[in-house]
């Protein structure tokens, strides 16, 4: 890992509160993503990610350092996160092209759950019961939302479902091993979010037809998207997972799926139907037995 970089680490309790503000910012990822419809997937990640890149560049210019950073961060660090910002957000722009946003929304957000499950197997931690419950307890409000969700299960929208599983899945593995790799600045994040903005174009202009907002609501939306969810949000999250309390910050983003939820119902977007609304008690209180286990022992 690189040790000289001209970085001043937050402290701890800092940290997690900057980190919890990704949380709030991704409540408002369901909504900005279903308001920017109809730009295609992978194009609308290449116009996010570039703001966010501008976004981390301005910060980037007033902490400095860029030059050496990008010369000494390792390989790995690389991989992980372009794969991680590049990956989990072409997956979810797809899961909620491909299925209703509220149900994609809220399986894509058990990656919660699945860092306090990641987490509680690393070498120094241990897997305990409630880890299992909760895991039951969340995935069988995944289950409900698949087949009583708010519009119903269908099988056209089983695709849409499997691409917001490998988001939570995409998700928790970025925010668990980033911890790893706790001596890189936050300033790494830029290069990641202009390289994921690179391959998404690519993508883009291999497989999309190119597709112009056609109203206000989506221009106001991709950049909405670009400077909060897809922009500020991660480089609040960068610090907070590297150098924050992660167990605490964990259980603190279990807010997200019943923050989003209720964005979308407030919107328009979703309704609120009891089938909805207990599946999201059903996440939260899984997710919440499971970081109870974490923080026992």
């Amino acid at each position: 890992m690189p040790k000289n970089h001209p970085h001043v680490f937050p402290r701890k309790p800092v940290a997690t509160g900057v980190g919890f503000g990704a949380v709030l910012l991704w409540a408002l990822l369901a909504l900005l993503t279903v308001g920017s419809d109809p730009i295609p997937p992978f194009q609308l990640s290449a116009m996010t990610f570039a703001l966010g890149g501008v976004v981390g560049g301005l910060f980037s210019l007033r902490q400095g350092g860029l030059r050496l950073v990008l010369q000494t961060t390792p390989t790995a660090v690389w991989v992980l996160g372009i794969g991680g910002l590049f990956g989990y957000h072409a997956l979810y722009f797809s899961a909620l092209r491909m299925a209703p946003a509220a149900e994609a929304g809220l399986i894509a957000y058990l990656w919660p759950l699945l860092i306090v499950l990641l987490s509680g197997m690393l070498p120094s931690e241990t897997l305990r019961p409630l880890h299992v419950i909760g895991a039951v307890v969340s995935f069988a409000g995944a289950a409900l939302i698949v087949a009583w969700g708010g519009a119903g299960f269908q099988w056209d929208y089983a695709a849409g479902y499997a691409l917001a599983m490998l988001c939570a899945l995409t998700w928790s593995g970025y925010s668990v091993l980033s911890r790893r790799f706790s001596d890189v600045p936050t300033q790494v994040v830029t290069f990641f979010c202009m390289s994921a903005a690179g391959l998404s174009a690519l993508t883009h202009f291999a497989f999309e037809q190119t597709v112009i907002p056609d109203s206000t609501v989506s221009w106001l939306s991709v950049m909405g998207l670009g400077l909060g969810p897809v922009g500020l949000a991660f480089y609040l999250w960068d610090i907070g997972v590297k150098h924050g309390d992660i167990q605490l910050l964990g259980t603190a983003s279990y807010a997200a799926p019943l923050l989003s939820t209720c964005v979308l119902i407030v919107a328009g977007f979703a309704q609120a139907t009891t089938v909805l609304l207990v599946a999201a008690g059903l996440i939260t209180a899984g997710a919440g037995l499971a970081a109870l286990g974490s923080r026992k022992g």
